[in-house]
Order: C-alpha cells, then structure tokens, then sequence
C-alpha cells in the first residue's frame, strides 16, 4: 500500500470517528427529551387518577348501589371505572382487563357514537342518547345513556362520565305497541265499515274511508278530524229518507249514552245503512263514543227476497206430488206436505209427533226403517224401498230418499225423507219382465226357426244345383251353347239364393244378446281376417297402430271387421288399393275407423247403405246385408257408426264401442 493510499483510509476513518461522535450527541439529546416528556406524563396521569378518584369519591354514595350502570373512562375512551351493574351488562371486569369503550360499541351504529361523543365534548353533556351496545359475550342490548364531562381544578375536560340504562326490553315492548297500533289502525282504516270515535267532547278522533264512501263526503277522512259530530250530523241529515227521525233518535242514543246495536237508517237513495252505537268508559267516566255503519242493503234485499223464495218453496213443498217427511233422531214426525198426507191417508194432525217407522212399515219391513236410520245419524244419504199400510190397510211400495238433517252446527239433528208410491210402477215392472220373458223365448224360437228354415231352405237348392250338374254331365256334347248358359244362369242363381239365405241367418244372430263377456284382442282378429279373406295383389290392408283388447263376443267382432275390410276390397279400383285401420281411445268408448281410397259414395246414400238389402252396386257377391250386420253389432256394444266419402277418392268408415 502507497503513503497515499494509507492517508486517504486515516482521513476516512477520523471522519467515521467525528460522525459517531454527533450521532451519540443526538441521541444523548433525544433520550433526555424523551425522559421529560415521560416524567411529564407520569404527573398528568396522576392529576387526572387523584381527580377521577376524588370526583369518583364525592359520587361513590351516589352510584355504587344505583341499579342502573355507571361508568367512568377518559378522553380516550379507556374505561376507568364500572359499578357492578356496569360490570354485570358489559360482561368486563376492568380490575382484571383493560377495557376501551369503542369495544363496546354495535358496529351498525359506530358513526352515530362518535358523533354523539363529539357532541359530548363540545356540549359538555347529552342526554337520553340511545343506542346498542355488544356485550363481552357478543350479546346486543339497546342502552339509553345521559353523560357529562369531568373536569380538572383548572376546568379543564379529563374524563366522561353516564348513566346507561338497559331498554331492551322496554325497546321490544314500544316495537310491538307500535306494530300493533299500526295493525289496528290499518284495520280501522280498511274495515268494510264506516267508523266515527269521538272523545268525551264530541270531537272526531278517528274515521276512515268508508265512512266517508257511504255518507258521500268528498274529503279524507283525515280531514273530519277535530269536527264536531253533532253539527256533522246536522249537516249530513239531509241525505236521509227522514231527516227529522234520523236526528230525534241520535239525540235519543246521545242521551241515554247506553250500547245500541242494529238501528237501521235508510237514506234518500235507497241505501240502508245499519249503526251501531258503543260508549267507551274508564271506570264511570267518559271517554268517547265509537260509531260503526254498514252498508246492509243487498242484506235486506236478500232477505226479503229469500222470505219470497221461502213462501215459492214452502208452497211447491206443500203442493208436489212426492211425499216429504221430517223426523227426528227419534223417529218421531215434525212435518209432512200434503202429497205425503193422501199417500198415507192420515192427516198432519194425526202423525205429528208418531214414530214413523212404528205407524207405516209392514212387519217383515220394520227393521230396514232402523237400519236407516242408523245411516241418518252417521251423515249417510240414499234411497231404499219398503212396503207400508196406509191408514186403509191397503199395501203399497214406497220408494224412500233419505237424507240426514243438521243443524248450524253441523250436528244430525234427525233427516228428511222423500216418497215416492212406486205401486203402479212395481205392477209394471212384473208385467213388463213378463212380457221380457216372453219376448225371450219368442226370439229363441225365432232364432232357432230361422236355422230350420235356412236348412230347409239350402238342402232343395242344393238339390237343383245337384240335379243341373248331372245334366250338364249326362249331356255332356249334346247341349248347345245358349242351353249351357241358362244352366250356368241357373247355377249362379242357386249360388247367389244360398249367400242370401246364409246372410239373412248371420244378420238375425247378429243382434242377438252377448252371452258371455271374453277378452279380444283386435290384433289377433286382424291376423286370422288376413288367413280368412282373399285380398288381391293389388291391395294392401294396413293398421296404423296396435289396436286395443276390448270385453265382447269375438265372433260378432270378427263379423264387424270382416264385413268393413270386405267391402273396402270389394270396391276397390285402384291399381293401388289402400285399406288402414286405425283407432283413437276416449274416456268412456273407443272410436275406430277403416278408410279406403275406393270408388266413394254419394252423400245422399250415406243414410241408406245401412238398410238391410239395400246394395248400391248389384252384383252377384253383393247381398246388401253386410253393412247392416255391422249396424247391429255396433248397436249392440251401445255404439254408432258413420261414414265421411268423396266420389272417386274414397270412403272412411267410423264406428264407436263403449268401454
């Protein structure tokens, strides 16, 4: 290392030296300043303790035994002093931690605290400040506060003082006084009822707006406040029916100053209004008086047009052909009309108050009036039949519909009967299932004369078809061509004679009754109709969807499709011929249709194609029965049938079974 280089590090490190030196002076300064500022803090806090303690001397009779809470904190806010009550509703215990009021404060109402703490200070006091404070435990209370500011020997501010007082619950009490006042007023306001109360002056206090809407004032109701009632009334007189009868009776009710409820006042439009009258008393003294009114003229008005309908019903009660009856729980008759007095032969007067079931029913009988009324008593209605003796001892059905008997309450209170003398009736209804039977036998008759007369009738044609082949067979080259086409004539004829008798035979079972009720699946009906019927090549019989099982005779459903499917190929004159089944499912039937782009019917033979024998197109396979047998097994099945059809494009046909 050069001299030099050793004379710059030396001149360096005395000014390192020098710079320390300065620093430690300062330092040294500082930490002196800082020694009297903290002596001089030592005595301010001093000051400020001896003057709490001698403040809080002076008041410690005062408010160590008061029940509300008493603290003491100073300008920061750190808390120097609770009483018990303090302690127990903060939940601190400032002996054993410190405490700063800003802890204690509900965050929601942080501003308005430190604002009212700024009035404080400036005002030297407040009082009556509410607000919430937050417990140790995290426990919200409302607290009214009054405080003050204490003050040194010099009158200068240390500290602040108060009284909080816990208003919780008085606070959760005004709330629902409040809510509740609200409520009533709303419903004052909102009553369907026009509402005048008056104090012990007769002042309007409160009303609402349908008192207003009834008398057709034209104001608010606040407005009627502060008025006088009795020169309102005076005023207001002239919108009744009788003005002076109006004032003498609410001068009367003023005077007596006694509950009045129901008066009916009519007014000079029509309108009746009813008022009621309700003096409001603390003890013996008078506190006002509440008027309510309302509008009861649809009441009246149904009223006495419910006293007409009364006097209609009571009539045609009296009047009608069947027999009423009202009875007791005991049996015992309370009223009866007139009809019911001929059907019996007994007069009112001889039946009021006699147990029905004891004067009319027959003996073997007298057990199902028991049994009814049994019913009656549980709230069960129905009819039933019984034989009775009228007051002649003659014996006659009577049907009965019972039905219990309540009061307002709701309770049974007996029941009410409804007869009906079904004597005539029942004797039709034996000769009618009589001339049934008869009917019955004469169709199995029918039926089984029509399959002997098919059979005589089939065994000669066939005897003449047979007689004509064996000419033609023993003649065989001896016959000449125009006596060869009169044979084949005379075969067709025997052929198209046998179809008709076979068809009239199927047409007279077709309608026959349902002997016995089976599951058929159409689905299965379709593939043994497709096995039965010969369908050209050029048509195509197609169903849409997968048809429904229904409860019936399969025969007569296989008829019903065979017969429709028959026809549609039949007339068929398209290269392409198109036959679909298809279906729809309602809640009571089934509708189906089958629909052809054949060669169409004309409207005005929608109706006749139906008509037994009635063909549109005479051939040789057309006997004009098939539609017909379809006919009648659809009336069979409580069903109906219809068709919709253009010439040349086709023919739908709809038909319906009932489920």
């Amino acid at each position: 290392m050069s001299q030099e280089q050793i004379d710059i590090l030396q001149r360096a490190l005395k000014r390192e030296k020098a710079a320390r030196r300065a620093a430690e002076k300062i330092l040294e300064d500082k930490s002196r300043e800082l020694y009297v500022l903290s002596e001089e803090l030592k005595v301010i806090n001093a000051k400020l303790e001896d003057s709490v303690n001698e403040k809080s001397s002076q008041l410690a009779g005062v408010f160590e035994n008061i029940l509300d809470a008493y603290m003491v904190m100073d300008l920061g806010g750190n808390v120097l002093k609770m009483n018990d009550a303090a302690t127990d509703l903060f939940g601190y215990d400032i002996t054993k931690e410190a405490l700063n009021a800003t802890s204690l404060i509900y965050p929601e109402d942080a501003a308005y605290a430190f604002e009212s703490f700024s009035e404080l200070i400036k005002k030297g006091t407040f009082t009556n400040y509410t607000a919430r404070i937050i417990s140790k435990t995290k426990e919200v209370r409302w607290v009214q506060i009054n405080a003050s500011l204490v003050y040194d020997k010099n009158k200068k501010a240390i500290a602040a003082q108060g009284i909080i007082r816990d208003i919780t619950d008085q606070k959760a009490f005004d709330e629902k006084l409040i809510e509740s006042e609200n409520r009533l007023a709303t419903l004052i306001l909102n009553l369907d009822s026009g509402i005048v109360l008056e104090d012990e002056n007769r002042k309007i206090v409160l009303t609402n707006k349908k008192f207003c809407d009834l008398f057709n004032i034209d104001i608010q109701p606040t407005e009627l406040v502060g008025m006088n009632c009795k020169e309102a009334s005076e005023q207001n007189k002239v919108l009744f029916k009788d003005p002076e009868a109006f004032m003498k009776r609410m001068r009367a009710i003023d005077d007596a100053k006694e509950l009045v409820i129901g008066d009916e006042l009519e007014m000079i439009d029509g309108k009746i209004l009813e008022r009621n009258y309700i003096p409001i008393k603390t003890g013996e003294k008078s506190k006002g008086y509440l008027w309510t009114f309302s509008d009861v003229t649809l009441k009246r008005t149904y009223r006495k047009s419910l006293e007409a309908q009364k006097e209609k019903y009571s009539s045609i009660i009296a009047n009608m052909n069947l027999g009423l009856v009202e009875v007791d729980n005991d049996d015992q008759i309370l009223m009866l009309n007139q009809s019911f007095s001929e059907m019996s032969g007994y007069t009112e007067e001889e039946l009021i108050g006699k147990v029905g079931g004891k004067v009319f029913p027959i003996e073997q009988d007298e057990n199902v009036i028991v049994e009814e009324n049994k019913k009656r008593l549980a709230g069960k209605s129905n009819s039933y039949e019984i034989k009775a003796r009228n007051k002649s001892g003659e014996a006659r059905d009577w049907l009965i519909s019972g039905a219990p008997n309540y009061n307002l309450q709701g309770e049974v209170i007996g029941s009410i009967g409804i007869h009906l003398d079904i004597t005539e009736l029942k004797s039709l209804e034996k000769q009618k299932e009589k001339i049934l039977k008869e009917l019955e036998n004469s169709n199995n008759e029918l039926y089984e004369y029509a399959h002997v007369v098919s059979h005589d009738l089939k065994t000669p044609l066939r005897s003449i078809d047979a007689l004509i082949s064996w000419i033609k067979t023993d003649n065989e080259g001896k016959l000449d061509a125009i006596t060869l086409q009169n044979f084949n004539l005379v075969e067709e004829t025997l052929e198209t004679m046998e179809r008709l008798i076979s068809n009239i035979l199927e047409y007279s079972s077709a309608g026959s009754e349902i002997n016995e009720q089976q599951e058929v699946d159409l689905n299965q009906t379709m593939q043994d109709l497709n096995k039965l019927l010969f369908v050209p090549e050029h048509v195509s019989i197609n169903v849409s969807k997968k048809l429904p099982v229904l409860k019936g005779d399969p025969t007569k459903f296989q008829q019903l499709f065979q017969n429709l499917l028959s026809n549609a190929i039949k007339f068929s004159n398209k290269d392409n011929g198109i036959v679909t089944i298809d279906f729809v499912e309602e809640s009571s039937f089934y509708q189906f249709s089958v629909k052809d782009n054949g060669i169409g019917i004309e409207k005005k033979f929608h109706d006749r194609i139906f008509k037994i024998f009635h063909s549109l197109n005479k051939s040789k396979e057309s006997t004009g029965i098939g539609l017909s047998i379809v006919k009648k097994i659809v009336n069979l099945y409580e069903g109906n049938i219809w068709l919709e059809s253009e010439v040349g494009k086709g023919t739908t046909f709809f038909f319906t079974i009932k489920k």
